[in-house]
């Protein structure tokens, strides 16, 4: 269930003894920015989004996460309230697990490493993005981020590579740091040089290695 994440296996399966299985609907908040980090959720299956609301009440996409991630460790870890919200954009199961739990099993041989490797491995990408969005034009940045969905979340098809999320072009904007406008004409570039297709809530990659190598053209 855990094996996306083999190197870290074991620290998702003893975080899995401790949790309860709790549910969540589409659109159901785990974790709420701003309240205290009380616990961390594992996520055995589904998938959710991880979001930011501004001063001005506006919600900015910040990642996704899916089954065999973790999502609210950083609040857990240094006991201050959540730096944002996670929240299910599709049926999602669940292990909550309390925030005094996960920090004892810190203190346990093997632990820690492997946790500090993920953690790691996240803020490297969260420094690559934002390298990204002050070299690329907003087609590069929108083309980085169909690059990352196809490669995390993609299904191999007779088409091509399809994205089915259920999230709207305005969330996929906040999250390319692009306007709603940038977002639309970007993916109609895109669509017009047959690398892509667009549906409602679904984007299929045709050609994988041009969208690549267009995200990391300089603007």
């Amino acid at each position: 269930m855990y094996a996306r994440w083999d190197t870290v296996g074991h620290v998702l399966d003893a975080l899995g003894e401790h949790g309860r299985t709790v549910t969540f609907k589409a659109g159901e908040r785990l974790l709420h920015e701003g309240e205290s980090g009380d616990s961390v959720a594992l996520i055995p299956e589904g998938r959710v989004k991880v979001t930011h609301t501004g001063p001005e009440g506006h919600e900015t996409l910040l990642d996704f996460r899916g089954a065999g991630e973790l999502v609210g460790e950083l609040s857990a870890l240094d006991q201050a309230p959540r730096s944002s919200s996670v929240t299910a954009i599709e049926p999602v199961e669940a292990l909550l697990v309390p925030a005094a739990t996960f920090r004892s099993l810190l203190e346990q041989p093997g632990f820690a490493l492997p946790l500090l490797g993920m953690l790691s491995k996240r803020f490297r990408d969260a420094d690559r993005k934002r390298i990204e969005f002050g070299a690329s034009d907003s087609v590069g940045r929108v083309a980085a981020r169909i690059v990352e969905l196809a490669e995390r979340y993609g299904e191999a098809t007779g088409d091509g590579i399809a994205i089915a999320l259920p999230i709207s072009q305005e969330e996929l904007a906040g999250w390319a740091a692009v306007s709603r406008a940038g977002m639309a004409s970007a993916l109609r570039t895109l669509r017009e040089l047959g690398w892509i297709e667009t549906e409602r809530r679904r984007i299929t990659v045709r050609d994988l290695d041009a969208v690549r190598a267009r995200s990391s053209v300089q603007n």
